[in-house]
């Protein structure tokens, strides 16, 4: 049997099925992004990596939203009070301190933004897509669709 080499594995296309390791949103993300890549003919099998990374942090974001709905954006932040004999007789409120899942948050918005563009996810990215190919083959169409084959 003559073993494939990597970039002509599945036609040097993105698998249809997420890989094993993924959760449940990330695999859902993955068939969403690959079903859109594929038909808009953007990406290969080499880009598998920056679609993997997109679909993780996808399902980061979606977590740490859940949890900062359920928990909220700060929580409250309290100080026992103790007697003499050391044994906790109330607690004192001190304030609010930020749910630190706004930071996950924050920042799986940023990455998949950024690995978004890169993949051509956002209507800005494609347009400056077009626009760059449109530069580049002297604003044929033809030429264009030819570059997307």
């Amino acid at each position: 049997m003559v073993k494939k080499s990597n970039k002509r594995v599945n036609d040097g296309k993105l698998r249809k099925d997420p890989p094993d390791y993924f959760g449940r949103l990330a695999g859902i993300a993955w068939r969403k992004v690959v079903d859109f890549l594929e038909d808009n003919k953007q990406v290969i099998r080499i880009d598998g990596g920056l679609v993997e990374m997109y679909c993780t942090q996808y399902e980061i974001y979606r977590n740490a939203y859940k949890h900062v709905k359920d928990n909220g954006e700060v929580q409250p932040i309290y100080a026992s009070v103790q007697n003499a004999a050391g044994e906790i007789v109330g607690t004192d409120f001190k304030g609010y301190k930020r749910n630190p899942m706004t930071q996950i948050y924050s920042d799986s918005l940023k990455n998949l933004t950024n690995i978004g563009k890169e993949l051509g996810l956002s209507p800005k990215s494609r347009q400056e897509l077009f626009d760059v190919l449109n530069e580049d083959t002297g604003g044929s169409v033809k030429a264009i669709m030819e570059a997307f084959k």
